[in-house]
């Protein structure tokens, strides 16, 4: 099939170089405002065609699919123009800036019977997968809660806060991995180090409420010396600890939690702590990016959504305008509707 790219810039860079290296995908266009970004690309792939109009794309009937990397304040309307010009589109995520831009693509996309594609390139990880796998199969238990963190130093944004940057990856995780429904979300932040005058927060913290009575706690943060990426699972059975930033054990699952035996009196309740062995399984070290590429190919062909499709970022986008009508309200607890 064959392919256009609009955006060549830092992620784009890598959208283009895998959808170039598919044997499924033919790369056809690149697309970008900037010149130099363009340039780059015709020194890499010179058999591309190159513009700065994503108009050229739009009106080709030779151009199967889109895939658009460009800042989240133009998604929507580039995503609209591609799935009315009758193309399957991929997003980078989040996939609109607000819920009602959301809505309305899922709406053309269903009406054209297009594939609307997300990407939430975390879930195609082998790390996610075998989360996944294992709450499924109910190692865990009952998922309790869910603990991220996720901090470095940049890369600092000027159209969207921390929040719309880092978060998405978390919620698309917990969101895929459980399948929970969220309900209320309340959200705190600042812009701790002022660079525009836009007051763009820098620093926040996420606490999201499930119909189930779970909790999950996202800290995103641009500000951090360290870099971290670490999400806890927190579950009735077993406990789950997903470390990005490991080489060797990505996943490592503890065989501990707390045990609480009922007496007559309330006062006599006795919390039994169990502290057993750590395992970490075996993950493949395949590239996410890679795997989302040829799941996008395969989900097309055989006219099926894709793990990351316009529902499942219509979901995170409802709990990032929720939090961020919250971030506004001094962390004021606002519905997910």
């Amino acid at each position: 099939m064959n392919i256009a790219v609009i955006g060549c810039g830092y992620w784009g860079s890598h959208i283009l170089r895998n959808f170039n290296n598919s044997e499924s995908w033919n790369l056809t266009i690149a697309c970008d405002l900037d010149k130099k970004q363009l340039n780059k690309v015709k020194s890499q792939y010179p058999n591309v065609e190159l513009t700065s109009n994503p108009e050229d794309i739009f009106k080709r009937d030779d151009i199967d699919a889109v895939a658009i990397a460009t800042p989240v304040f133009s998604h929507f309307e580039l995503a609209k123009s591609s799935l009315l010009s009758g193309k399957h589109t991929w997003v980078e995520k989040p996939l609109t800036s607000t819920v009602k831009e959301a809505e309305e693509l899922l709406k053309i996309a269903e009406e054209k019977n297009l594939i609307l594609n997300v990407d939430h390139t975390y879930i195609y990880t082998s790390a996610v997968q075998k989360i996944k796998e294992l709450i499924d199969e109910g190692a865990l238990g009952d998922i309790l809660y869910f603990d991220s963190v996720r901090i470095n130093l940049g890369l600092f944004q000027h159209d969207i806060n921390v929040i719309w940057d880092l978060a998405p990856h978390d919620i698309s995780i917990l969101e895929y991995c459980t399948g929970k429904k969220a309900v209320s979300v309340n959200a705190t932040g600042k812009c701790v180090m002022p660079y525009s005058d836009k007051n763009i927060e820098n620093v926040a913290y996420l606490n999201i409420n499930f119909d189930d009575g779970s909790i999950a706690h996202i800290h995103v943060n641009w500000l951090s010396p360290v870099k971290i990426r670490k999400i806890i699972f927190g579950g009735s059975k077993k406990m789950l600890v997903f470390d990005d930033m490991e080489n060797a054990e990505k996943i490592k699952i503890y065989d501990s939690g707390v045990r609480i035996e009922k007496k007559e009196d309330i006062y006599e309740s006795l919390i039994q702590y169990r502290i057993g062995d750590m395992v970490s399984p075996s993950i493949s070290n395949k590239e996410a990016l890679k795997e989302e590429v040829e799941h996008f190919y395969q989900s097309i062909k055989s006219s099926t959504n894709t793990m990351t499709d316009g529902e499942m970022g219509l979901r995170v986008v409802k709990i990032l305008e929720a939090a961020n009508q919250s971030l506004n309200n001094n962390g004021q607890l606002v519905p997910i509707l």
